[in-house]
């Protein structure tokens, strides 16, 4: 018998014509616990009806689409009896939405997974849902019922990459297949419940042309941008947490000339290229639960160099690996890019000392002159308190008269005004005059704008 043939019994039999009542003007929404309590309602009576066998295979079922198809039916005929025939056509359909996303989906967090407005998802525990939409986070109106159904949405996440999320495996980092980074953490580590934060992957790839169109930086700002990557200059991006490192080094990316091959290394693979014919791109591998089998990003930066790449881009460097990349862009790969955290450029070059020291044992001024030699410019990447996300600095990276690193400001963000400057043409854009890699007609009309600015 098919499940909609054994709905309409079970209408037949609970509800006759004389209960049917016509729907109530709907009010204001139900609290979210009172509409969870009547969604578990919903789940038991949808088992008694159809049984637990039934309703189990459905979860299991391969062709998911058709098995959320059936169990509407079945949850659209109880919706119409008993106390839930009160309930407004918006909580019905949110009740039945919840039930079927807990049976064939990833309960609460389906319908944000769904949303290609939302760029994150945060599981702070059982009663803490939130999720960020156009850089603010928001909390989400549906909750999970338990921290079990957590860990169960979980496992079904990382069942099809062989994952193990458990007391003995309390941490997990892991890519999905359509891109999505998720990192859990379970009890004892995590103390007040599981904890989960997805990243979500945009399909969208990330070009200086579309982030001019969401207002990151003016589009003199972005061809300045693109003349350094063109004339392979060294850049590092640097910036908070989440405040566009990835988006903006995605977008520098893609102005690399096709003629030029590209190996791209990444602790979970982010970058995308639209139509760029020579892109060989690495992931890191972490140990397995024995501790062995690890792949780190220094490793996959060494092996890089026997590639024969034109250009190495590291998504994010992190430890010791700073002072291979270092010694990458001083050896002949001149246009490399990498990100890093930190929240100024004068941070951002600390950080790189420090995390240069970890790989080899040096000492500072020695470092130092690393940087100035193979840095050439560190741009800023920042998220303003309204959640906006803006290209702010471009600091040009010399090297002190005294030794060290001298930073300069060519292009400078006002917070207040939300405006950009130029405080000095760059040296590179005379140099590709010279060489003829820049048409003098658009850097003439460059010129003439950035005068009259």
């Amino acid at each position: 018998m098919s499940v909609l043939q054994m709905v309409r019994e079970q209408e037949a039999a609970l509800v006759s014509p004389a209960s049917v009542r016509e729907e109530p003007p709907q009010g204001g929404l139900r609290g979210t616990r009172e509409l969870m309590d009547l969604k578990e309602r919903l789940k038991r009576e949808l088992v008694r009806r159809l049984g637990l066998e039934v309703v189990a295979s459905m979860a299991s079922s391969a062709d998911s689409t058709r098995a959320r198809g059936e169990l509407s039916v079945a949850c659209q005929a109880i919706l119409r009896s008993g106390d839930f025939s009160t309930l407004g056509p918006h909580e019905r359909g949110e009740l039945e939405g919840w039930v079927l996303d807990d049976i064939c989906g990833l309960g609460p967090l389906q319908p944000l997974l769904d949303d290609d407005s939302v760029t994150e998802v945060m599981v702070n525990g059982r009663e803490g849902l939130f999720f960020e939409r156009e850089g603010r986070i928001h909390p989400a109106r549906a909750v999970f019922d338990s921290d079990e159904q957590i860990l169960m949405v979980v496992d079904r996440i990382l069942a099809p990459l062989g994952r193990r999320f458990d007391r003995n495996c309390p941490i997990v980092n892991a890519r999905l297949a359509n891109g999505d980074r998720v990192n859990a953490v379970s009890p004892p580590i995590a103390i007040d419940g599981p904890m989960v934060t997805i990243r979500k992957f945009s399909n969208r790839i990330s070009t200086l042309g579309r982030l001019v169109e969401l207002g990151s930086l003016p589009d003199w700002y972005a061809q300045l941008l693109s003349w350094a990557v063109r004339l392979r200059q060294d850049v590092a991006v640097a910036g908070g947490t989440g405040s566009g490192k990835t988006t903006l080094l995605n977008a520098l990316s893609c102005e690399i000339p096709p003629s030029e091959r590209i190996v791209t290394i990444e602790d979970s693979a982010e970058l995308k290229f639209d139509s760029h014919p020579n892109v060989v791109r690495l992931e890191a591998r972490t140990a397995s639960i024995e501790g062995s089998g690890e792949i780190s990003i220094r490793d996959l930066v060494k092996n890089a160099l026997r590639m024969r790449p034109d250009r190495i881009v590291v998504g994010e460097v992190r430890g010791e690996e700073a002072i291979d990349m270092l010694q990458a862009m001083n050896t002949g790969h001149d246009g490399s890019l990498t990100t890093l955290h930190a929240g100024t450029a004068q941070e951002a070059v600390l950080r790189l000392v420090l995390m240069a020291r970890f790989g080899m044992d040096l000492p500072t001024d020695i470092i130092e002159e690393q940087i100035a030699t193979a840095l050439d410019f560190l741009v800023m990447s920042q998220r303003l308190p309204d959640g906006r996300r803006v290209i702010a600095s471009l600091n040009a990276v010399t090297r002190e008269g005294s030794g060290g690193v001298c930073l300069e400001e060519a292009v400078r963000f006002d917070e207040a005004s939300r405006c950009w400057s130029l405080g000095f043409e760059p040296a590179f854009v005379g140099r590709g005059l010279e060489e003829g890699v820049l048409d003098e007609g658009e850097v003439a009309l460059w010129r003439r704008r950035m005068s009259l600015a």
